[in-house]
């Protein structure tokens, strides 16, 4: 997976692991199931859902 100079995704792609990190919750998915799920789906740690998580919501990211 492409890193940007800091180290982290694109944000292209966090946005898009945080649209469906929310897309899960919405359907019903635990908060900590559907990270767990992301981690699996995008092949990222759970921690770094996690970042991508606050940064979405602190950023007002959409769906949101």
């Amino acid at each position: 997976m492409p890193h940007d100079q800091e180290g982290q995704l694109p944000e292209d792609r966090r946005r898009e692991i945080f649209l469906a990190l929310v897309e899960a919750q919405d359907a019903g998915a635990s908060a900590t199931r559907s990270r767990q799920q992301m981690a699996e789906r995008f092949g990222v740690t759970e921690q770094q859902v996690r970042e991508i998580e606050r940064e979405g919501l602190d950023g007002q990211w959409p769906p949101l």
